[in-house]
């Protein structure tokens, strides 16, 4: 794991412990401002990312972040998974226990992708962004951005995306997702 990784990780449970998410307190019990039960990292939801919809489960935790997509063969081909950090920084992955091929985007606070890589299966070679100021990162099938024809300068929805957050039980503002 690198220090990047560890940095985001380190900041993320420090928000977790701000949100006030209670150790040992089961999601799927938890409940929204609106009394509706708070979904897990399971459930998935609408995402469009420059015109073209998907589905995604949203890492938010340390843990889930720690977890990912390993052990994962039943992505659907518009499956996905968003990682959301809590503050702009440089990104970088791996494919440690991940069987099944990747590309990631990464993605700034506003929504902009700017850049794609592919990572391959069980690979444990750090996949890192060149760029420091991002918050967001999709992991989708590998081939899709090309398949799909989404390149850096596309836009994914950050009201989806913040009404994905709500459900989930967090404060998108928190993680600078500020739907316009």
């Amino acid at each position: 794991m690198s220090f990047t990784q560890l940095k985001g990780i380190a900041l993320s449970l420090l928000l977790l412990g701000l949100t006030g998410c209670a150790k040992g307190s089961d999601p799927a019990t938890q409940t929204v401002a609106t009394g509706a039960a708070v979904k897990n990292v399971l459930e998935f939801f609408p995402l469009t990312v420059d015109g073209h919809k998907v589905r995604v489960q949203i890492a938010v935790t340390s843990e889930e972040m720690q977890r990912g997509l390993m052990g994962r063969r039943d992505l659907g081909p518009d499956d996905a998974m968003i990682f959301v950090y809590p503050a702009p920084t440089r990104m970088s992955f791996w494919m440690r226990n991940t069987p099944t091929p990747l590309d990631i985007g990464f993605f700034t606070a506003d929504g902009k992708l700017g850049e794609v890589y592919q990572m391959y299966a069980f690979d444990e070679t750090p996949v890192k962004s060149t760029g420091t100021d991002y918050t967001l990162a999709l992991e989708l099938n590998q081939g899709w951005f090309a398949k799909n024809g989404v390149k850096p300068g596309a836009q994914l929805d950050l009201r989806e995306l913040a009404s994905a957050l709500r459900a989930r039980g967090f404060k998108p503002e928190r993680y600078g997702v500020n739907a316009p």
